[in-house]
């Protein structure tokens, strides 16, 4: 596969920028949400739970889209549509990595019974803006 995000879109990715996570209900119609990222490559991955609507969206339908606009320039951004793969995180290894990324921390503990779940989204298509 080639390379599919350009050094911008790569600083974009690897910033403190929040993504706007869209996935499909059981009837067709749009949920959304807002996630912290990271990129691995040409793939971005994020954090969720088991139990949450996207994770039961993706499960089911793995279609994804993703928008991430710059904090310090909201007329930077980036569309990404992609397929995603759930992944067990059973240490809870990405929101210890994501919350040092965001917040410079480690994130506060959660139960044991918590199942967490890495999402990858593998782009299909990339569209970058930038006024």
């Amino acid at each position: 596969m080639s390379e599919l995000f350009t050094e911008e879109i790569r600083r974009l990715l690897d910033g403190r920028n929040f993504a706007t996570v869209a996935t499909l209900n059981r009837d067709g119609g749009p949920q959304t949400s807002v996630v912290w990222i990271a990129r691995e490559g040409d793939t971005v991955v994020f954090s969720t739970t088991a139990g949450r609507q996207k994770a039961r969206n993706l499960a089911r339908d793995p279609r994804v889209s993703l928008t991430v606009f710059d904090v310090a320039d909201p007329y930077r951004s980036v569309d990404i549509r992609g397929t995603a793969e759930l992944i067990d995180d059973p240490e809870k290894s990405l929101p210890r990595t994501l919350s040092r990324k965001y917040l410079g921390e480690d994130p506060p503990a959660e139960p044991d019974d918590v199942l967490r779940l890495i999402v990858r989204v593998t782009p299909r298509k990339v569209t970058g803006f930038s006024l």
